[in-house]
């Protein structure tokens, strides 16, 4: 599948889309130079097609090239980090 991660800060969240079907969101808060991840939510027909997974890399690279540093609040993005810990040093 072939998905796209867009941020829309005046909803202060990342979306996740397939075509023109919004399959997924992270949503954030920015606070102090840091980007709190506070909910993840990815629709379960998508689940085990790596949807999640370029949701959170595709979030946590564009916070990384803003140079932020970030908070999960998320257990999603939290336990995703945790998996990943290349993208630990982003963690505040």
């Amino acid at each position: 599948m072939s998905f796209t991660v867009t941020d829309h800060p005046e909803t202060s969240r990342y979306e996740l889309r397939d075509g023109d079907t919004l399959v997924g969101f992270a949503r954030y808060h920015l606070r102090d130079g840091a980007i709190v991840f506070i909910h993840t939510e990815v629709s379960d027909e998508y689940e085990g097609q790596g949807a999640g997974s370029q949701l959170a890399r595709e979030a946590l690279d564009n916070a990384r090239r803003r140079g932020l540093r970030v908070v999960a609040r998320c257990p999603f993005i939290a336990s995703w980090i945790e998996r990943h810990p290349d993208y630990a040093d982003l963690v505040a």
